[in-house]
């Protein structure tokens, strides 16, 4: 039978799992955690507290069901009290909530009959107002120290490149599209899909409303405006000629409203990106580091005086990456996040580099998948107070507060209504030796309920993207229901992943995929020892960088007894050469030229192990991603194909890298997947004998 090549024609051919059938009858679905339970999901972010600490404004983001699509509504805390109330609901999604100075004022990004909207609300009349009308979305809008103006960024048109003049089109005539003309390295890039010309620049414009004042230029982007008192800007950017040419170069740069001069504060070779200026404008606080063209590189912490002169790393010896990060009210240190182990750390770093752990667990942010995400913000109050997104194994994001005279809590509780009353999953975590050198190797397990240590379960390994990143104890709609469904699940943080100090991520280096196979494969022997899973019904499933390792997998192994690869890739050539980050992979990943050595980028590509593969396997993969493209997905279906390896190719409509960006999708990414794993089931396969 001919493979369809749409996801909706693979759900005709029948290989989404269904509810479980006994003895001809349906069961009782009521306390599972079933596939339409994902449009009942709510989750908080980006939680901004009001400088007197008194009230938090966030977002809270819930499925709307009719549209498919992930909403945000802004709703307020009462510190004190907890009292929950609606704030901006019922109209198109808001969200970036910001606070005036003086905590009279709010502003917000949203949608006016359908075109982008930076609004003002007023909370003393609870009525908002456009700031001006916008040609494209604003983002990192932030308020001047004297409450007057707003910077924001957007994407400003620029002269489209062409060495013809067309002919003039009759009037009323069809005539076939115009060609585009692309002289950029980066032409297209996931999510935008094919760019259009020009840059991303920074603006301004008065909170009386009125036409935005464009304060960058040039065919470069920049971003990240940073008010350094209420005349000049930090912008951050990269503005040499052959920029294309090194993706992650940036500087700090200083620009003077008064004649939009620009000055450059850090030049070094390497990035320098999220400045943040004290509270009395003194000294500016930014991540970065020295560029040593390695594929893994920690961000540091660094302050120096406004001028730029005087940079001083802050907590040179400490093994974890610094995140975002603001001043304490005093001055005297800084409050940052920090991934630690699989769980997101807010950590204050003093002026004389000691790191001291504020709080622990924060996440929650991301549904789909157990990535850590996380935000924060802290009041301006001389003992200030902390709103943050607070993670846990079963519930997704909530809002909680910490500081002094204040009873350190969660805040929220946006979904006892529906989970209270399901059997989720347990969450375990477990450390396994690696059996290639005895390192430790961190991972979850979600037991299904009513789980009993007999052997008889089947497992799901879940691996995760980067390859540089962390999962961790945080709720997931994807376990969840692997886990409804009777899959033990199983996801880890094999070397490479981030958290875990720089030597852990950098054990990948040149050399992935690689031992952190090993490690994986570990964490599976762990779990068949322990009794929890059968040794006859293992699966493995990833994406992105759990993709490649998926196909890696099944070349090396035939331990499962299925697969699925989402969006993977399979050839480290051909991404070079065509993804929109092949610069980086060129240049920071293998570090070599693919005409010049091959070898170098196919030694670790799963397309040269396909003569081992015998794993049936799914490859997934959206149409419009362009961050690992259609054809490396296509070239492991073809090539599974020709080797006679049963195979079938999912190829999601309209969707970039993110696979499960939209309700629906994530629903029909895990159940084609379970429904992939049950048709090579051997225990299934049993029953029907």
């Amino acid at each position: 039978m001919r493979a369809s090549k749409t996801l909706g024609g693979l759900l005709a051919l029948g290989l989404v799992a269904g509810p479980a059938m006994a003895d001809g009858h349906e069961e009782d679905t009521s306390r599972k955690f079933t596939a339409e339970r994902v449009f009942d999901i709510e989750y908080a972010a980006d939680p901004q507290i009001s400088p007197d600490g008194r009230t938090i404004v966030y977002v809270r983001h819930s499925m709307d069901k009719l549209k498919d699509q992930d909403r945000g509504d802004l709703w307020t805390l009462d510190v004190r009290s907890g009292e929950h109330r609606p704030l901006i609901t019922g109209g198109p999604s808001a969200g970036a909530p910001r606070w005036s100075p003086d905590g009279t004022r709010l502003i917000y990004t949203t949608a006016t009959d359908g075109k982008p909207d930076l609004r003002l609300y007023y909370l003393d009349s609870d009525r908002s107002v456009s700031l001006a009308q916008l040609p494209s979305g604003p983002g990192n809008a932030t308020w001047s120290p004297d409450g007057s103006h707003i910077a924001f960024t957007m994407f400003t048109v620029g002269e489209t490149p062409s060495f013809a003049k067309p002919i003039a089109k009759p009037e009323g005539a069809e005539w076939a599209e115009p060609v585009r003309v692309f002289d950029d390295l980066t032409f297209r890039f996931d999510g935008q899909g094919y760019l259009k010309e020009g840059a991303t620049h920074v603006y301004t414009v008065s909170t009386n409303g009125g036409t935005p004042r464009q304060i960058t230029n040039g065919e470069a982007d920049f971003g990240a405006p940073a008010w350094l008192g209420n005349d000049a800007l930090l912008v951050v950017g990269n503005d040499v000629e052959d920029r294309d040419l090194d993706p992650i170069e940036s500087e700090i740069y200083r620009v003077d409203l008064s004649d939009l001069s620009r000055t450059v504060l850090t030049t070094r070779d390497g990035p320098d990106t999220n400045p943040v200026v004290s509270p009395d404008g003194s000294k500016i606080a930014y991540l970065g580091y020295d560029d040593l063209l390695k594929s893994y590189q920690q961000a540091d912490l660094y302050v120096m005086n406004a001028d730029g002169s005087g940079s001083v790393e802050l907590a040179a010896d400490f093994d974890r990456s610094f995140d975002d990060m603001v001043w304490h009210p005093n001055g005297r240190s800084l409050i940052a996040q920090i991934e630690n182990a699989g769980v997101i750390d807010l950590v204050s770093v003093s002026m004389d580099s000691e790191v001291a752990t504020l709080a622990t667990n924060l996440g929650g942010t991301s549904i789909g998948r157990p990535y850590a995400g996380a935000s924060f913000s802290v009041s301006e109050t001389r003992r200030p107070v902390i709103a943050y997104t607070a993670g846990s194994p079963d519930r997704p994001a909530e809002i909680a507060v910490m500081g002094r005279n204040v009873t350190d809590r969660v805040l929220t509780d946006l979904n006892s209504d529906v989970l209270d009353h399901l059997d989720m999953a347990a969450i375990e975590e477990i450390q396994v030796p690696s059996r290639v050198d005895g390192l430790e190797i961190e991972a979850w397990v979600a037991l299904p309920h009513g789980f009993e240590a007999d052997g008889s379960y089947p497992m799901i390994l879940e691996i995760h993207g980067g390859p540089f990143a962390m999962y961790g104890p945080f709720f997931a709609s994807e376990i969840q229901r692997y886990a409804a469904e009777g899959y033990v699940t199983v996801y880890v943080n094999p070397r490479g992943s981030t958290g875990y100090g720089a030597d852990f991520a950098m054990a990948i280096d040149k050399a992935y995929p690689g031992n952190d196979y090993e490690d994986l494969m570990s964490v599976v022997d762990a779990l068949i020892e322990r009794d929890y899973v059968s040794e006859d019904r293992l699966f493995v499933t990833g994406g992105s960088g759990g993709g490649i390792l998926t196909a890696w997998t099944v070349g090396k192994t035939d331990r499962f007894a299925a697969a699925a690869s989402i969006k993977p890739v399979i050839n480290w050539m051909t991404m070079a050469l065509s993804a929109d980050i092949a610069q980086f992979v060129r240049r920071h990943w293998i570090r070599e030229d693919p005409w010049e050595n091959p070898d170098a980028f196919l030694d670790f590509s799963p397309i040269m192990l396909i003569e081992n593969v015998v794993t049936p396997t799914l490859v997934m993969v959206g149409e419009e991603d362009w961050r690992t493209p259609t054809w490396e997905a296509e070239q492991f279906y073809t090539a599974l194909k020709l080797k006679g390896v049963d195979t079938a190719l999912i190829r999601v409509p309209g969707s970039s890298h993110y696979i499960a960006g939209r309700p629906s999708r994530l629903i029909a990414k895990t159940d084609n997947i379970m429904g992939w794993f049950a048709k090579y089931d051997p225990a299934k396969e049993d029953e029907e004998e």
